[in-house]
């Protein structure tokens, strides 16, 4: 069923099928961590109905963002978010099959490369059926082709962020430099002080030196069960 809403009091309106692309904490702790430069060209991979680049656009009005999705009916839901949001000359959602460089955008062409991507081999046990499968599962775009993809659409020098679970952490590193990204800064998320991440968030640049920089972790709660800062910050609960 198709939704309507605000995400957060006086901010974006954002449309989404609930059974597919309701907001999720991944993607505002990504936009937070991404942080976008004035006039940067952003794409963002596996677009869904265009959350990302909204929260990318609501801290750095000054970007274009690209967002490239299989799916055409999130394409219609993404178009319509812009349009809500008086957005169309800024975020543009393309139908595209990132596993196919003939639909891809011109190499070299963004900046800065977004992904909240499927996090769960296919056939791994966590399949859901329909468009709700594709978005957790690889079933039409695997990790390979996610970084072969980031690598031919960023310029030299261009950074690449994405939000992943840290037990494939292994695998998606050397994935990426075999792909030219370079990880640069790493900070993994944890429901508190005293749990094991259950995510990690990953900045990496094309064809960069090595040397990772790893952040302290990022907590969802306080001692006394408070949301921390910075999901806050990320929830633009609290002004930068």
């Amino acid at each position: 069923m198709e939704r309507a809403e605000r995400l957060w009091p006086d901010g974006p309106r954002y449309r989404y099928d609930e059974q597919c692309f309701p907001p999720s904490t991944d993607s505002f702790l990504l936009g937070s961590f991404a942080a976008p430069r004035r006039g940067e060209r952003v794409c963002d991979l596996g677009a869904g109905t265009g959350l990302l680049g909204l929260l990318l656009l609501a801290r750095e009005p000054a970007l274009t963002v690209t967002g490239l999705e299989l799916s055409p009916d999130a394409c219609e839901l993404a178009a319509r978010t812009a349009a809500a949001n008086g957005l169309t000359d800024r975020l543009v959602t393309l139908p595209c099959d990132l596993r196919e460089r003939s639909q891809l955008p011109a190499a070299g062409s963004f900046d800065l490369a977004v992904s909240n991507p499927p996090y769960f081999p296919a056939g791994g046990g966590r399949t859901a059926a329909g468009s709700r499968g594709t978005a957790r599962s690889e079933l039409t775009c695997t990790m390979e082709q996610l970084c072969a993809a980031a690598s031919y659409l960023l310029r030299s020098g261009g950074h690449f962020c994405l939000v992943y679970r840290p037990e494939r952490l292994a695998e998606l590193m050397e994935t990426l430099r075999r792909y030219r990204l370079e990880p640069k800064t790493l900070r993994f998320v944890q429901k508190n002080g005293t749990s094991a991440p259950s995510l990690v968030l990953l900045e990496c640049r094309r064809g960069g030196k090595p040397g990772l920089s790893v952040e302290p972790p990022l907590l969802l709660r306080l001692p006394d069960g408070s949301e921390s800062p910075d999901v806050r910050r990320a929830y633009f609960r609290d002004k930068e």
